[in-house]
């Protein structure tokens, strides 16, 4: 029997995957996005400067932590040479809870993401409990290599693995007046430093960290629940063990470390809607033509490269994804 593997063409190519050895070098990061010495030996701004041999036993300890899966996918993702975390940082994101910086892997060793459940609830007949390790045998992993769009301007090209929401969501059986998804990230401000902080709006951050979605978006082929990437499973700055990602959508939509998933009939309220409306909107779709209130949209710089390229339309993936804002503002 022959076996015919065919890609849906929202799959990017393996060759347009950024490297895991540069992702995971800071300097070469830094380097990329313009940033100079000063960056390079103090850090970013805010950021603790630790030990540097600390900094390295960090990322070592994380990786060793990760484990093989075992997928389908559309053309396995051949890894590079295994990634040698010193001499500093391995990590370039964002997850607001440990770190106001792209050093969130200093913070994250306390977090603990086994074991790990997560809830769906709300308006949907099939309530329940999932233990996340058997979620992730209840329903076969695949590959995806998605483009990924920071709000903040800059860009990579992940291997993520994962299943498809959608088919959680059909699992679930939404009720008639389900609209929505809400879904909310853990709170455990003993293990994520920055939800203990004071806060840096207001009188104080909705944690824990909430987004949502239509109930349209999440049936979407494209939207993820990602156990992974680079073939292993999430390393905790990653948002260990489960996160969403939806590819066309600005990176702050594509929540860490989920512990529920709600069905509802009205918009849920999300974290940075929450605290800043009119710089993250409940949609945050990724479109050039519309800028943030601080800076334009219409370029992203490739973390990788340095290459300043523009931004597409709902981050190239419009023709699948356009149908579900015909009509309305995005």
């Amino acid at each position: 029997m022959v076996l015919i593997v065919r890609r849906p063409d929202y799959a990017l190519p393996e060759r347009d995957a950024t490297p895991e050895h540069v992702y995971l070098d800071r300097r070469r990061f830094l380097q990329a996005l313009g940033l100079g010495a000063a960056a390079l030996g103090g850090g970013l701004a805010g950021t603790a400067v630790l030990p540097r041999a600390l900094r390295a036993d960090a990322v070592g300890d994380e990786l060793a932590r990760q484990k093989a899966l075992t997928f389908s996918s559309n053309g396995e993702f051949k890894l590079p040479d295994p990634p040698t975390p010193p001499p500093i940082a391995a990590k370039y994101n964002n997850f607001y809870e440990f770190s106001r910086d792209k050093d969130v892997y200093e913070y994250v060793g306390q977090f603990q993401p086994r074991p790990w459940q997560l809830e769906v609830a709300g308006l949907c007949e099939n309530r329940r409990v999932y233990d996340v390790d058997d979620l992730v045998k209840r329903f076969p992993l695949e590959e995806r290599v998605y483009r990924f769009r920071c709000v903040e301007a800059w860009s990579m090209v992940v291997p993520w693995v994962g299943f498809s929401l959608a088919k959680l969501v059909q699992e679930s059986k939404p009720q008639s007046g389900a609209r929505f998804l809400r879904l909310t990230t853990f709170f455990r401000p003993s293990e994520a430093p920055r939800q203990g902080e004071k806060p840096l709006f207001g009188e104080g951050e909705p944690w824990p960290y909430t987004e949502g979605l239509t109930l349209d978006e999440a049936r979407n082929e494209l939207s993820l629940l990602a156990v992974g990437m680079y073939g292993k499973t999430l390393a905790r700055q990653h948002g260990a063990p489960i996160r969403l990602v939806v590819p066309w959508k600005y990176g702050f939509k594509n929540i860490k470390s989920i512990v529920k998933i709600e069905f509802s009939a009205e918009q849920p309220a999300t974290f940075w809607n929450t605290l800043v409306p009119r710089e993250y909107g409940f949609t945050s779709n990724v479109e050039p033509e519309v800028p943030h209130p601080r800076w334009s949209q219409a370029f992203e710089r490739d973390i990788a490269t340095g290459n300043r390229k523009p931004t597409l339309r709902y981050n190239g993936y419009e023709k699948y994804v356009a149908a579900l804002y015909k009509g309305r503002r995005t």
